[in-house]
């Protein structure tokens, strides 16, 4: 099962209660009583259903971040969500830059929750706070990555997207429950460096004007706060990713 954000449009045919077109019914008493008997099947029938809709989308599952989930990233102290595209930085590694865009709707903003380098992890399975994960960019494919390199703007650690992966890929999830709630902040602390995944709040010029630099911090900060947003999150129903 999925759980997503959303609503769902019905759709009403127009009423013809008072068009004489219609033959007008008349039951037995056999006949009507069969019917209350199967109009209250339903009626139980539909209640289990959506009670176990209910305790599904409820369950620690989907209260928490789960391996194969695909979300969206919001920095908590600049509100911008954790973005990548196609284009490379010009200086540093040369790898695909990873920004951060206002724009909450934009397709390039989503991420899907892997297990560590070298390590599957199961899909559903809600992510422990303290674990290591990486995180790929779906569009692109290509996994969120720190390295050496200096970053642009702020000269902090430069923080790419790169494939097919390495343990530069690798990030802790720091978060105070057992598991990384999907209402709860977090920091993402990469293994090989320390440095913690910060906004810096420079922005770049074109040819991504406005977005702001994503990079590497050494020290615990409010620009290095994140929380989960829109997205699809896998429940534990699921198999191996």
């Amino acid at each position: 099962r999925l759980s997503t954000a959303g609503s769902d449009d019905v759709s009403r045919r127009p009423s013809h209660a008072s068009s004489p077109s219609f033959p007008t019914l008349y039951l037995t008493r056999r006949q009507d009583t069969g019917m209350m008997m199967a109009l209250r099947c339903f009626t139980v029938v539909l209640s289990l259903v959506v009670l176990l809709q209910f305790r599904g989308a409820h369950s620690a599952g989907f209260q928490s971040v789960t391996c194969g989930s695909v979300l969206k990233l919001a920095n908590v102290e600049t509100s911008v969500r954790l973005h990548s595209h196609d284009v490379k930085y010009g200086s540093g590694s040369g790898q695909q830059s990873v920004t951060g865009v206002t724009h909450a709707d934009d397709v390039n903003s989503y991420w899907v929750v892997r297990g560590k380098f070298d390590e599957a992890c199961d899909r559903g399975e809600p992510v422990k706070c303290g674990s290591t994960l990486r995180l790929q960019h779906l569009n692109t494919r290509l996994f969120l990555h720190s390295h050496g390199h200096r970053s642009p703007l702020s000269h902090n650690q430069e923080v790419s997207c790169f494939g097919p992966g390495d343990r530069g890929d690798n990030w802790v999830v720091e978060c105070n429950t057992e598991f990384w709630q999907r209402d709860a902040t977090i920091r993402l602390k990469h293994t090989d460096t320390n440095m913690y995944l910060h906004v810096s709040g420079h922005a770049y010029g074109r040819p991504i004007a406005g977005q702001k630099e994503v990079s590497g911090y050494s020290s615990k900060a409010q620009g290095n706060l994140w929380k989960a947003m829109e997205g699809v999150y896998m429940d534990s129903e699921s198999k191996m990713l």
